[in-house]
């Protein structure tokens, strides 16, 4: 497979605290690679750098081939209408409805007319099973549904990348297995992806490789399969942090 985006030897610091230690990875055209690791491991600002977002005290990141570290606000354009980030929760436009959150990425970065644009907000909707939403604002729709309309806009512009943000966290197990479907159903059309998250269940169904990271860097990335079998301790030491974690919170 060819690699879409490489992070090589990336350092992020705030202020004097290290964040990431030399984290270097590829992403492979094609596939769905998890990233897991404990709060404040540094996962979701590794995932804000590929967009710029984030900007690293040293090491690169290159997409296409491309070395894109450090980029000005106005040369992150291009890369932004290639990749696409769905954030944790949702981040939709609170004053738009959902059919104007969907047309917005259309109205700014096409020459669509608005015919097209309707024609093709209303087949996302049906794609994502939101059909009768298109005039309801963020503030009527359920957490889940929220997570949905945030996918369908994120990918209504066919990016070539999708960076997920915990798309599964706060939602029962029902909801989360139909947030799963969803994002199986775009592996399917070939999208090249990058998940954060702290759900197992879901890193190991939907991913085609996991990688660890922890204490700033890397510490495994395999197949789930190999990952259960090879990096056992890792995972049983990840899964246990996590439960106590929520255990704390609970308390």
């Amino acid at each position: 497979m060819q690699s879409i985006v490489e992070v090589k030897n990336l350092y992020i610091s705030f202020n004097e605290k290290k964040v990431l230690k030399g984290v270097s990875f590829s992403l492979e055209q094609g596939e769905c690679l998890g990233l897991i690791g404990g709060s404040g491991e540094g996962k979701s600002t590794l995932l804000r750098s590929i967009i710029g977002l984030e900007h690293p005290s040293s090491g690169k990141i290159l997409f296409e081939g491309e070395n894109v570290t450090n980029l000005s606000e106005e040369e992150y354009i291009s890369i932004r209408k290639k990749v696409s980030y769905v954030f944790q929760g949702g981040a939709l436009f609170d004053s738009m409805t959902v059919y104007e959150n969907l047309a917005f990425s259309l109205r700014e970065h096409t020459d669509y007319s608005e015919r097209k644009i309707r024609e093709i907000v209303l087949y996302e909707l049906k794609e994502f099973e939101l059909e009768g939403c298109e005039d309801m604002y963020p503030v009527e729709l359920s957490g889940g549904m929220q997570k949905r309309v945030g996918i369908a806009r994120a990918t209504i512009s066919k990016p070539k990348v999708i960076l997920y943000d915990e798309p599964t966290s706060g939602l029962d197990p029902y909801k989360k297995r139909n947030m799963q479907n969803t994002i199986m159903k775009l592996q399917k059309r070939g999208t090249t992806s990058m998940m954060v998250t702290h759900d197992m269940s879901t890193a190991l169904r939907i991913c085609d490789r996991i990688a660890l990271l922890t204490g700033g860097k890397i510490k495994a990335i395999d197949t789930p399969k190999n990952f259960k079998e090879s990096h056992n301790v890792l995972l049983n030491n990840f899964v246990k942090g996590i439960k106590q974690g929520e255990n704390h919170e609970s308390a």
